[in-house]
């Protein structure tokens, strides 16, 4: 409880703006990076955004990913040229820009069962900005206050917060 109160605290003393959530995705759920993990189908259920992570597990001993450059490549399962190769049996891959990421068995023919996976990132969603509906029935946007607030109020703010932190931290 004390923890939640101190990470909402020490969120909101630095301006209130919360970090975009970041999704890690493992591949294959619970069997990971396998010919029986269904690893298309596991894919087709998901989003991929910008700042999420995809994780692979797999046994290194008889696997590894090779990133490869373009849909063709991944298309005839060509790995004989990759971007990267992932050989750890646990490898995370960070998702930082919008765009397509192919991955295939480094085994051709594993590839050529299924063992692959090809990702779609997208941007980050932005935030919704709120309407209000006016009596004609048009929808107007809300007008956002000032962009910087004044460093007195802020500083009165951050103080405010600061002492409802320590309070709680003595109090529980």
């Amino acid at each position: 409880m004390v923890d939640v109160a101190l990470v909402l605290l020490i969120s909101l003393s630095l301006g209130g703006n919360w970090v975009e959530a970041q999704v890690h995705h493992v591949v294959g759920d619970d069997r990971g990076w396998d010919p029986s993990s269904g690893v298309s189908s596991w894919s087709s259920a998901r989003n991929f955004r910008v700042g999420d992570k995809i994780w692979f597990t797999y046994s290194s001993s008889r696997e590894s990913i090779a990133e490869l450059k373009n849909k063709e490549e991944f298309e005839k399962c060509d790995v004989s040229n990759p971007i990267r190769m992932y050989t750890d049996g646990l490898d995370s891959i960070s998702l930082d820009e919008k765009g397509f990421r192919y991955f295939a068995s480094s085994n051709p023919e594993s590839c050529k069962n299924g063992l692959k996976l090809h990702v779609e990132v997208l941007p980050q969603e932005e935030p919704e900005i709120p309407k209000v509906a006016t009596s004609e029935g048009s929808v107007l946007d809300v007008a956002d206050g000032p962009t910087i607030p004044s460093s007195s109020a802020h500083l009165v703010g951050s103080f405010i917060l600061l002492a409802f932190g320590f309070l709680c931290c003595y109090v529980v």
